[in-house]
């Protein structure tokens, strides 16, 4: 039996790829920490796993203020790790020192993981929900000329945190060596070799699993009567009323079945009169409805993207910030979707009939269904962690 640790930063997009990874390691009688916060506790504990919360030495801090800092403010990301890291020190060494893990595995954003299982010296996998990023790939990212201001003033600051972290045991060339992997770095990549961009600039190190998901059994539309529109913003920055009611405004009793996912925080009363062809919810079990969706218009997160190629949906790409434009960029690269240029209700009318009216958006995202789907999953995910460990 092995002892596996995970890590990862409180966001669900974050969380729920490893889910079914560490279901898969505890059915096959393998030991696993998951340490946490208290809003993912169930879903934690559901597989097995023993939950260990870090809520009350993380800074206080959104999801949606997380995700705005790793897309467009990613030095004071650099900062709240650096706070992170030291808040949980004590703690975690000490538990870790007692349990002897094995492997940590820790997500590619929660650096704290990482940086605890250097300063301990156990073997380390990088768990990376989006796409995995190099010297190559990090071209991509076109940082705005105000992301890049902000990086340059910031320097100060970082390198004061970088300091901090050295007193405190932790081997730091720069924050380069803290959030850049290299072909060295052992690293599951939720996606295939096919959709990851300059796939053949990564080392046999990366292993690219395909999409971790336990599929939906459920039927969400008892009786499918025309094509169905589904449009969702995610579960982080999704409360967008203007983007909502041009939807309205372009799909109102057209011949479109048109579900629409909100989230928690937005008020449906507030975006007028729901026509008759819409469904519309705070939330909704978005596997169940891609089984019967034929456009998806997303906000182009990893997520939703690998969930709907999974059932082969084409999609109307409207991402919110710059790693969502990577991956927006690679669905329309492929042909599996069309770029929203502006969300005004005209764009949005067209876009969904260009997807749906030509079969190739279909037929390319299916190929990718394929391809996805042969990949491994959870199952493959679990095996590369254990892998790791007989090496060693």
């Amino acid at each position: 039996m092995s002892k596996i640790v995970f890590f990862s930063i409180p966001a669900y997009g974050h969380t729920n790829p490893t889910l079914p990874v560490v279901s898969e390691l505890v059915s096959s009688g393998h030991q696993v920490w998951y340490y946490s916060f208290h809003e993912f506790q169930e879903k934690i504990e559901s597989t097995g796993t023993t939950f260990i919360s870090c809520d009350e030495f993380l800074p206080p801090i959104s999801e949606e203020e997380l995700n705005r800092k790793v897309g467009k403010d990613f030095a004071a990301l650099i900062e709240m790790v650096a706070d992170t890291t030291i808040a949980l020190d004590e703690k975690v060494c000490t538990e870790l020192r007692a349990f002897q893990p094995d492997c940590i595995v820790s997500d590619s954003l929660c650096f704290w993981g990482k940086l605890f299982a250097k300063k301990l010296e156990i073997p380390y996998i990088c768990s990376t929900t989006s796409f995995a990023f190099n010297k190559h790939t990090a071209k991509l990212m076109k940082r705005s000329i105000n992301e890049i201001f902000k990086m340059i003033v910031a320097m100060p600051r970082i390198n004061k945190k970088m300091e901090m972290l050295r007193s405190h045991g932790y081997e730091v060339e720069s924050f380069i060596s803290i959030v850049q992997n290299d072909n060295e770095t052992d690293t599951i990549v939720y996606t295939s070799e096919k959709f990851q961009p300059m796939a053949e600039t990564f080392s046999n190190r990366y292993a690219f699993v395909g999409p971790s998901i336990w599929s939906s059994s459920e039927i969400f539309l008892e009786e499918k009567n025309g094509k169905v529109i589904y449009i969702s913003l995610g579960t982080v920055l999704n409360q967008n009323k203007d983007f909502y009611q041009n939807c309205i405004e372009a799909f109102a009793d057209s011949e479109y079945v048109v579900v629409m996912s909100v989230g928690e925080k937005t008020d449906i009363t507030l975006l007028g009169q729901i026509p008759k062809n819409f469904i519309v919810k705070n939330r909704v079990d978005q596997m169940a409805v891609l089984k019967q969706t034929d456009a998806f218009i997303t906000h182009c997160g990893m997520n939703s993207v690998n969930e709907s190629l999974y059932y082969g949906v084409p999609m109307v790409l409207f991402p919110l910030h710059s790693e969502q434009r990577v991956v927006a960029n690679r669905v329309a690269e492929l042909k599996a979707g069309v770029l929203l240029k502006r969300s005004t209700p005209k764009n949005l009318k067209k876009a969904v009939a260009d997807v749906i009216g030509d079969r190739k958006y279909r037929e390319n995202a299916q190929q990718l269904t394929e391809n996805l789907r042969g990949a491994g999953g959870a199952v493959r995910a679990a095996k590369v962690i254990l892998q790791v460990i007989g090496e060693r």
